[in-house]
Parts: structure tokens; C-alpha cells; sequence
């Protein structure tokens, strides 16, 4: 999904959807609104969430395949892919090895007042990864 929906004048959040190998499902926001709606609302507590350490970039979701169990965590291998498409999506994209901070997703709140993107998480794990999309 690379489009933006409108309807009745309105525009509507629209992700950057990627799949993984074992069926994972990557979302990426493309603004700091659908940072925030992904981050808060569709991501699910036990999801894991992505974002390029020190610069811009979009939230990443890593959200279980629909027929896992609800508490099957992904394997090493599967993180950093995610990892790699926050990676991807940042600023950071034409760098070489890229810090990008990682944790599950009931560890990601939204200060009080604070502007659409900005969040503050507990429980980082640092992925070292280069900025790359899955491929088909």
C-alpha cells in the first residue's frame, strides 16, 4: 500500500505493508499521524515496534502472523528484518549499518501533550542492521 485513501475530502492513514517469511506481517507509517495510529491503535501489546535510533523515520510494526499463537515471539532472524525496513524508512536509508531500537509494543508511550510521532519506550533492544525491504 503506497497510496494515500481519500474519502469525502478526508485523507485517511495508509501503511507501507510488507510480509515476511513465515508469514509476519511489517507495517510502516508514512507520517507522523500514522506513526501514531499504528503505534497506538494498531499495533497489538504483544506486536513488536521499530524506529531508527537519533534521526527521522517512520514507526514499524512487526505484527504476528493471524493463525500464531498469541504468545509466539519471532526469532532473531525475523527482528532484524523488521529492524531493516524501520531502517529503510528513515533518513538513515542510504547509511550503511544502522542503529534501530526495537521492543514490544505495550513498552511504547506517548508523552502527555506531546506532538504526533513522539514517544518514549522502555525495554530497548539496539538492532544493528543496513537498511533493506524483504524480498518476494
Amino acid at each position: 500500500m503506497n497510496r494515500i485513501k481519500k474519502t469525502a475530502g478526508q485523507e485517511k492513514p495508509c501503511f507501507h505493508e510488507y510480509t515476511l517469511p513465515g508469514g509476519w506481517v511489517v507495517l510502516a507509517g508514512r507520517t507522523d499521524s500514522d506513526n501514531d495510529l499504528l503505534s497506538f491503535k494498531v499495533a497489538g501489546q504483544n506486536d513488536w515496534w521499530f524506529h531508527v535510533k537519533g534521526m527521522p523515520g517512520s514507526h514499524v510494526i512487526l505484527q504476528a502472523r493471524p493463525d500464531a499463537p498469541i504468545d509466539s515471539a519471532p526469532d532473531r532472524d525475523t527482528l532484524k528484518r523488521a529492524a531493516a525496513v524501520a531502517a529503510y524508512h528513515s533518513k538513515a536509508r542510504a547509511g550503511g549499518m544502522v542503529a534501530v531500537s526495537g521492543t514490544q509494543a505495550r513498552h511504547v508511550t506517548k508523552p502527555r501533550g506531546a506532538k504526533p510521532g513522539t514517544v518514549n519506550i522502555r525495554k530497548e533492544v539496539v538492532f544493528k542492521v543496513r537498511p533493506g525491504l524483504p524480498t518476494s
